[in-house]
């Protein structure tokens, strides 16, 4: 397994009042999912925060924590869409998907 500051980036303000904030980017579905099991693990609460491509990854993720590696003891508590069109360039869509562990 590797570290997580090699798959995902952490803003250095990554917690909210909700959770953990966690920047997906387009990396292995696998080794990130591994590494959000720990951060689950830890902190109760994360956020997977994708843009643009980003985004299957970050759907991708959210579905293994909570249908495989914690099937029944986690739950996708919110998931939240929106778009922002930066600088004038074209229009990005951007999701939040809060996951939960129950137990």
């Amino acid at each position: 397994m590797s570290g997580i500051g090699e798959n995902i980036q952490l803003n250095s303000n990554s917690r909210s009042e909700d959770g953990k904030m966690i920047i997906i980017n387009q990396q292995p579905v696998m080794e990130c999912a591994l590494d959000m099991l720990t951060e689950l693990v830890q902190h109760k609460t994360i956020i997977l925060l994708a843009r643009g491509d980003s985004i299957p990854t970050a759907v991708a993720i959210a579905n293994v924590l909570t249908e495989n590696m914690l099937k029944g003891n986690s739950k996708i508590q919110n998931i939240e869409v929106d778009s922002e069109c930066p600088k004038g360039n074209a229009m990005v869509s951007i999701i939040k998907i809060t996951v939960t562990k129950t137990n």
